[in-house]
C-alpha cells in the first residue's frame, strides 16, 4: 500500500487499524513491534508517522478460531489446587490453538480437566500465562482463577519467575558459563522465524552453564531472566550453539541423523514462583524425558 494524503501523518499502527476493520490498534502495534509490517522496506515502531509516497506493506495474521472445544487427552499433572495446576507438557504438543491447529492442545485438555478455565485469560488461552514451544518438553504453570492469572502473569512481567532448561547443543564453548544479553525481533525476512540481527526488537537476556562435554555435543543448562518467543533457541543459536535437532535455528538435520534426535533437544526442567493465593515459594524440578535421557546416555557410553 502506497501512503496517500488521508494517510500522511498518522501513526503506522492508528492507519493499519483503520485500514484493516478486524484489526485492533493493539493487535496492528504487535504486529508492528514483531517485524511483520515494513514501511519502504524498513521495520519501523508504531508510533513512525507516515509520509506521502512510503510504501507500507506486512502480512495479517490468518483467521484463528474463536471458540475451544474440550478434549479428553492425557495429561501429566505435576501439582494441583484451588489456583494452580503445573503440567508436564510432552513435546509435539502445542500449548493453544492458533490458525490451522484447532484440535490436540494443551488447552483442549485443560479445558476438559479443568472447567473452571473458561474465560480466564482470554478464550484462545485460558489460563495461559506462559508458554513452551511445540517441540519443547517439560513444566508449565497454568491458572485456575483470575487472581492467579493476575499475580503469576506480574510475577513473569517482573522477571521473579525461576526457569531453567536443559538443552543439548550443538559445539561445544569454551567457557563454563556466559550471558547473552541481545535483542530479539521477528526475521526480517521470514515471520516464522526470530533473530537477534533485527533494527527494531525487545531486549532478552539468557545466562547459560556448562552441565556436561561431549565430542561434537555439549549439555548445557539454561536460565531465562526475560521471556520472548524463541529465545533460548535463537540466541543459542546466534553464538554458535544452535540446539541439537532444532529444524528452524540451525541444530537440525546432522544432529538427528547422528544422535537419533527425533525433536529438538531442549527441556524446560525447573520452575519456580510465588503462589497466588498465600505467597509460598514453590518450586518444581523434571527430569529429562526418556527420548532425551537416551541420548546422553548413549553419547556417555
Amino acid at each position: 500500500m502506497e501512503v496517500t494524503g488521508s494517510l500522511a501523518g498518522k501513526r503506522l499502527d492508528v492507519a493499519l487499524a483503520e485500514i484493516e476493520p478486524k484489526l485492533s490498534r493493539a493487535a496492528a502495534r504487535r504486529l508492528i513491534e514483531g517485524g511483520s509490517v515494513t514501511v519502504s522496506g524498513v521495520i519501523v515502531k508504531p508510533a513512525h508517522r507516515l509520509r506521502v509516497g512510503e510504501r507500507v506493506r506486512g502480512q495479517l495474521p490468518e483467521p484463528v478460531p474463536d471458540r475451544v472445544e474440550p478434549q479428553p487427552l492425557p495429561l501429566q499433572i505435576v501439582h494441583e489446587d484451588s489456583q494452580l495446576v503445573v503440567i508436564e507438557k510432552p513435546a509435539g504438543m502445542v500449548v493453544h490453538p492458533a490458525a490451522g491447529q484447532r484440535e490436540g492442545t494443551l488447552v483442549n485438555a485443560l479445558l476438559y480437566h479443568c472447567r473452571e478455565l473458561t474465560g480466564i485469560g482470554g478464550v484462545l488461552r485460558p489460563g495461559i500465562v506462559h508458554r513452551l514451544d511445540k517441540g519443547t518438553s517439560g513444566l508449565l504453570v497454568v491458572a485456575k482463577t483470575d487472581l492467579a492469572h493476575r499475580r503469576l502473569s506480574q510475577q513473569f512481567k517482573a522477571h521473579s519467575v525461576e526457569r531453567s532448561y536443559l538443552a543439548l547443543v550443538r559445539g561445544t564453548p569454551q567457557a563454563r558459563e556466559g550471558t547473552i544479553d541481545a535483542q530479539i525481533g521477528r526475521h526480517p525476512k521470514d515471520r516464522k522465524r526470530f533473530s537477534t540481527r533485527v533494527r527494531v526488537g525487545r531486549r532478552a537476556v539468557t545466562h547459560w552453564t556448562v552441565e556436561e562435554r561431549f565430542e561434537k555435543v555439549t549439555l548445557i543448562r539454561v536460565r531465562l531472566e526475560t521471556g520472548r518467543t524463541h529465545q533460548i533457541r535463537v540466541h543459542l543459536a546466534s553464538v554458535g550453539l544452535p540446539i541439537a535437532g532444532d529444524p528452524v535455528y540451525g541444530g537440525g538435520r546432522p544432529a538427528r541423523a547422528e544422535l537419533g534426535l527425533v525433536r529438538q533437544a531442549l527441556h524446560a526442567a525447573s520452575l519456580g514462583f510465588d503462589h497466588p493465593e498465600h505467597g509460598q515459594r514453590l518450586r518444581f524440578d523434571s527430569e529429562l524425558p526418556q527420548d532425551l535421557a537416551s541420548v546422553l546416555s548413549a553419547l556417555r557410553r
